[in-house]
């Protein structure tokens, strides 16, 4: 019998939480497969309450990490998108049916089936590891390219945080030049929310409870404007005369 890929990586054993070195195989490379040497991989709250089964769903020992950036070392005969040395990234989620309403419907994320990057069962009954790890194979539809232009540390949480700020935007049109843009939040996802909307051209108003957060959204992220929201006066202000 074909051995899978050997991989190490850093895995969580009960629900401390602590990681530890984990050795365990890949699943062999199928046909449509990518493998990938794991470069960078951002840390997501997610992968916090998963390895400390907050959730009350862990699949122990747990390799987290789903904000993946590496280099494609191989491909299987039938990939057509990459090829070795290709710059890559792989996000929350390695598969799902194909063939739900959803699914057809490009919202793979919606798949009853859905198989997880990281303590997910995949369809051959395995658990899925992370990228918290020196090695992952993955089908090429759920492989993205990542511009050598971009810091490759840098990229990997748009795989998960980025894209959660992203998307929304650009379904409900908040991505054109003119409009105004309230942030709620200068944490993770708020400060991806302030640059997106910089970069489509939007005017941005900061929203936050924390005065100490003004420094970082005006002069780091170039928002237009910060209220603190637990200044009822100024909210107030806001309010009866808004920003423009």
């Amino acid at each position: 019998m074909e051995k899978g890929t050997p991989a190490i990586g850093w895995a969580a054993r009960d629900d401390s939480g602590l990681l530890s070195p984990y050795s365990f195989s890949r699943r062999v490379p199928k046909d449509d497969d990518v493998t990938i040497k794991v470069l960078f991989c951002g840390i997501c709250h997610t992968d916090l309450h998963i390895a400390k089964n907050e959730w009350g769903n862990a699949l122990y020992p747990i390799v987290p990490g789903h904000e993946i950036v590496g280099i494609v070392t191989d491909v299987g005969p039938g990939v057509k998108s990459f090829k070795a040395g290709d710059t890559v990234g792989v996000g929350y989620f390695l598969d799902s049916c194909r063939s739900c309403d959803t699914c057809s419907k490009g919202y793979e994320n919606y798949c009853p089936t859905l198989v997880l990057t990281s303590n997910g069962v995949d369809y051959d009954g395995a658990t899925t590891q992370g990228g918290f790890s020196d090695v992952l194979v993955v089908n090429q539809d759920y492989v993205l390219r990542v511009p050598e232009s971009l810091s490759l540390a840098g990229a990997a949480p748009l795989l998960c945080a980025g894209v959660t700020v992203y998307s929304p935007m650009m379904q409900y049109g908040l991505n054109a030049p003119g409009k105004h843009l309230g942030v709620v939040g200068l944490g993770g996802l708020g400060h991806m929310a302030v640059k997106f909307g910089k970069a489509f051209g939007m005017t941005v108003t900061v929203i936050s409870s924390s005065p100490r957060k003004r420094e970082e959204a005006l002069e780091r992220l170039g928002a237009d404007a910060f209220l603190v929201s637990r200044d009822a006066e100024q909210m107030k202000v806001t309010f009866l005369c808004p920003l423009h």
